[in-house]
């Protein structure tokens, strides 16, 4: 790059140079104060830095439990070998679930691809078009420019107001040189006398992520000496450069002043731990870590990866922490029963990071391997029966309370049925045998696209469960379901009637809380049956503790059908693990931990893939 540009503003000078050395542009002094003036209209520009956002910490126990009862499923128990330390877990058969990883990301893809190839056109290709037209209206120039010819490129382009500002964003979007973004600047300068904050913090970006770190501290240099204050933008952008170089106690000189006035992010804290940990303080990597925690935040998956990288180190190797690897492991492990309580899985890096730490503990000879479980809930690696799906009576009790109160009582409900329903189906329920099966019943039915099989499809799902397998079924429907018409035979509804206990709504009323209150009013081994995820739902309740629960038992009794349902042929549904799906330990002998080896895993799926740890006897 040649000599460093620095840009130094003293803003109680009375004269200005600016020169091109070396055919490259470059700032001396600005020194009048109408050089570099402040533009406090627009103090929150942040430029993709992520805002502070707090998430709630519960705990979430997965002890114990009955197994579930033998609704038939699809699912198979195949024996495959998960051993081995390889990288990626084995190609395994893992059973299907609408709560597997990557289903949602699957289901969409089969869809957008029976769409007509004009919807995928429209799709895809004109934002493509509308963003290279939007690109080709600014492209930055491909070498330094004299003032005279960006004089004459902006001219060329109309004068607009902000010229600036839109090109040091091409400059930073399309990759653009530094001494290019440098000669902007002398121009801006020469011609305005003035730098935005705006514009200084645009090319703080450019020099931030292209990794120009000498650059970084001269425009902190320049900004901290000509604005009165930071915003949470810029703070952020000196903390990841400072963080990243022997510099790094100033980002945590930034960070304790942005704490003056705003709620540092879980990215800000993370740059600094990850900076302390890798200079081998690790008092403070955990003071901050913990500060980070009480705050309600979630660390990011690569501070957690760094933790586990830099204490993997061998003892003497320079930046190994100086704690015992007493406490080292508890801290560490701490780390893990924060996932389990949170329900966070590790990504794949993080589970290799992970595996690499346990491997290295002296004196303690852990292995660990890449594996699945069975349907049923065994490792495939090491033989052990992971935990239970099922909640455990407290939890059921808590649960249902809360759902109770929250969703089936809460006043959302009265939007779409009346508090007179609500209590005539309580009565029903009351005098009604526990049910062993809650069927949405409209929601089946439509799992059918031929409106002519509806009734049909319904009558089906009800004969498997109660013919063939003996179950007691509540069928939820509605009103107008008892209509004849080409949709509801008279035939079909009567023995859906004849086989099942079933209640129906007001046209106008939302099934779900029905189901809900009469699935967990007959007790923890009623399963309901509906494609419906249930996420509004989820949403209502209180904490995160709360929410977990609902997800795990979600999980352990929601039936979906699986494929079509034709006459003819048994209705299967899709498999429901025996297992939950949590980290997990077994009295420090063993862990448990699935990870993420996909990026398609949408918030209501759990990862298919484990790392299994085991420590030698």
């Amino acid at each position: 790059m040649g000599s460093t540009f620095i840009l130094k503003v003293r803003t109680s000078l009375k004269s200005s140079q600016l020169f091109f050395q070396h055919g490259r542009p470059a700032f001396s002094t600005l020194q009048p104060p109408w050089v570099l003036s402040v533009c406090s209209r627009e103090p929150s520009l942040t430029l993709g830095v992520r805002r502070t956002h707090r998430s709630s910490s519960g705990q979430t126990k997965g002890e114990g439990g009955v197994r579930n009862s033998t609704i038939r499923s699809g699912e198979e128990d195949g024996t495959v070998n998960g051993g081995g330390d390889k990288r990626s877990a084995p190609r395994q058969r893992i059973h299907k679930s609408v709560f597997a990883a990557g289903t949602a990301k699957r289901t969409a893809d089969i869809l957008r691809r029976r769409a007509p190839l004009v919807c995928e056109y429209k799709d895809e290709e004109e934002p493509e078009r509308r963003s290279d037209r939007g690109a080709g209206r600014l492209q930055p120039p491909q070498r330094p420019l004299p003032s005279n010819e960006w004089k004459k490129l902006k001219e060329s382009q109309g004068n607009p107001p902000r010229f600036e500002i839109q090109m040091m964003k091409a400059l930073f979007t399309s990759g653009g040189e530094l001494d290019v973004a440098k000669s902007l600047l002398t121009f801006v300068a020469t011609e305005t006398g003035t730098l935005s904050y705006e514009l200084l913090l645009r090319y703080l970006t450019l020099c931030v992520s292209s990794g120009h770190d000498a650059e970084v501290f001269d425009v902190y240099d320049i900004m901290r000496g000509s604005f009165p204050s930071l915003d949470t933008g810029a703070s952020s952008l000196f903390i990841k450069a400072f963080s990243r170089t022997a510099r790094w106690r100033e980002a945590l000189n930034i960070l304790q002043e942005l704490k003056k006035t705003f709620s540092p992010s879980p990215r800000n804290y993370g740059d600094v731990i990850a900076a302390a940990m890798q200079h081998g303080d690790t008092s403070t990597a955990w003071a901050l870590y913990d500060e980070l925690i009480d705050n309600g935040l979630s660390p990011h998956q690569e501070t957690w990866e760094t933790v586990f990288k830099v204490a993997g180190k061998k003892e003497g190797e320079e930046g190994t922490s100086a704690m015992s690897q007493a406490e080292q492991q508890e801290r560490h492990l701490g780390i893990l029963l924060h996932m389990r309580n949170n329900q966070i899985y590790p990504q794949q890096s993080l589970a290799s990071s992970i595996k690499s730490w346990f491997e290295s503990l002296t004196g303690q000879e852990w292995t660990g391997s890449w594996t699945t479980a069975t349907p049923k809930g065994v490792c495939r690696s090491c033989g052990s029966e992971l935990e239970s799906i099922q909640l455990t009576a407290e939890e059921y009790q808590q649960l249902k309370d809360r759902v109770m109160t929250d969703i089936i009582e809460g006043q959302d409900v009265f939007t779409n049925t009346t508090p007179e329903e609500l209590q005539r189906f309580k009565l029903f329920v009351k005098r009604k045998p526990a049910f062993d099966v809650v069927v949405d019943g409209l929601n089946v039915a439509n799992s059918n696209k031929d409106k002519s099989k509806q009734s049909e499809t319904l009558l089906l799902v009800v004969s498997e469960l109660v013919d063939r397998q003996g179950l007691t079924v509540l069928v939820l429907g509605r009103k107008h379901m008892l209509r004849p018409s080409r949709s509801w035979d008279r035939n079909n509804m009567n023995l859906i009637q004849q086989k099942a206990h079933c209640f129906f709504t007001d046209n106008i009323s939302e099934d779900d809380p029905f189901l809900l209150y009469a699935t967990l009013h007959s007790g923890n081994h009623c399963r309901f049956v509906s494609r419906d995820l249930m996420r509004d739902h989820k949403a209502c309740l209180p904490d995160g503790t709360t929410k977990r629960l609902f997800f795990k038992w979600q999980r352990g009794h929601q039936l979906v059908v699986d494929g079509h349902v034709t006459a003819g042929r048994r209705v299967r549904f899709q498999s429901i693990p025996s297992y939950d799906t949590i980290v997990q330990t077994s009295g420090g002998k063993s862990w448990h931990i699935p990870y993420d080896e996909t990026e398609d895993r949408s918030t209501y799926e759990v990862p298919q893939h484990w790392l299994c740890l085991n420590k030698k006897l």
